[in-house]
């Protein structure tokens, strides 16, 4: 099927251009932003009715993650995805007007911000990595519609009926739409998981249990995707034909996700502790 003649650049003004990708960005802190406050304004959800921090504050908070999720996406591109260029061209760190964002990289700073941000008001930090894992999915969602729009980061080429000829690809064939696939998975799927994990099975009552969802959600969609998405041009497969960098970044992520969840599952109560 032939590729949406969709424009990437969705607002220009004379010489100012805005592309989708930058307002993905600014659209999922913004909206997950809005969702975690109203989970942070509900107290009953959370661990003895206290969330990390106030409702009032979430705002606060999405400045800071808004900073670290392109500082941190951007120095794990360059750490994990380019490094030699880079050593030889650090004038070009800087230089994101080609691309270059890594989501483990961003998901990384924003779990940095959100732990700082959380012990700063003196409230859990593991309940603030339960927010983060509850509102992230938006972020992905509205993420990979982007890199669909920008028609980048597609598939392996494929007959299957869905699949897509993008503008930029070189050979002009049939491909898994697999920005489409990860926004499904990691996004639409995965938000639904954890909604009916909060409001169903009051998950954030257990603290790192969502966080714990989401982690073993996203790397496990991550590394299943990968299969049929192509490569980083610079790194291509790592080993045997197969395994790529998002997979082996995401393995992490998944063991992180399992210890987690187990601590959550089996924490027991402090009786003394008020």
């Amino acid at each position: 099927m032939p590729f949406p003649n969709i424009d990437p650049i969705a607002i220009a003004i004379g010489p100012i251009a805005i592309r989708w990708y930058a307002l993905a960005y600014l659209f999922g802190v913004i909206l997950g932003a809005g969702y975690g406050y109203l989970l942070l304004r509900n107290q009953r959800l959370w661990h003895r009715g206290a969330p990390p921090f106030k409702a009032s504050e979430i705002w606060d908070f999405a400045f800071w993650a808004m900073l670290a999720i392109v500082i941190g996406g951007r120095v794990g591109y360059v750490l994990f995805y380019n490094l030699p260029y880079y050593l030889e061209n650090p004038a070009q760190i800087i230089n994101t007007l080609d691309g270059g964002m890594s989501y483990h990289g961003g998901m990384l700073g924003l779990m940095l911000a959100a732990i700082l941000f959380t012990r700063s008001k003196g409230g859990n930090w593991l309940s603030s990595l339960d927010l983060l894992g509850a509102v992230a999915t938006i972020g992905i969602l509205l993420g990979r519609l982007a890199n669909f729009i920008n028609a980048e980061l597609y598939g392996a080429p494929t007959n299957a009926p869905w699949g897509v000829v993008f503008p930029t690809d070189p050979l002009q064939v049939a491909r898994h739409p697999s920005q489409l696939y990860e926004a499904a998975l990691e996004g639409l799927l995965l938000f639904l998981v954890i909604r009916v994990a909060t409001h169903v099975f009051y998950a954030l009552r257990k603290p790192g249990l969502v966080a714990g969802i989401f982690a073993i959600g996203y790397a496990l969609s991550r590394i299943a995707v990968e299969f049929v998405r192509l490569p980083d041009v610079q790194l291509g497969y790592l080993y045997g034909g197969w395994l790529t960098m998002g997979q082996v970044l995401s393995l992490p992520i998944l063991l992180g996700g399992l210890i987690l969840v187990i601590y959550a599952a089996t924490r027991r109560e402090n009786p003394l502790r008020p």
